[in-house]
């Protein structure tokens, strides 16, 4: 089964939480309210240093991953 390289995360615990999980490497879960994220890979040396450098990009593809679902969810 191929999963959907983002998914839309809630859970009523956390209201003002807005979760968005990315499924592809690296793999993480993201508050876009606060932008904290839990990374579901542990990383060596090599892994660590292209997360770094692609971070911005994955919390902008999250962001809009998110918009995108919310128009749609309007429509």
């Amino acid at each position: 089964m191929e999963l959907p390289k983002f998914l839309l995360g809630d859970n009523t615990d956390f209201p003002e939480a807005i979760y968005i999980v990315h499924t592809d490497f690296p793999r993480f879960i993201i508050n876009l309210e606060n932008d904290d994220i839990e990374w579901l890979e542990e990383f060596d040396e090599h892994d660590q240093k292209e997360v770094e450098a692609e971070i911005e990009n994955l919390i902008n593809a999250a962001t809009d991953f998110y918009d995108r679902e919310v128009e749609r969810y309007e429509e």
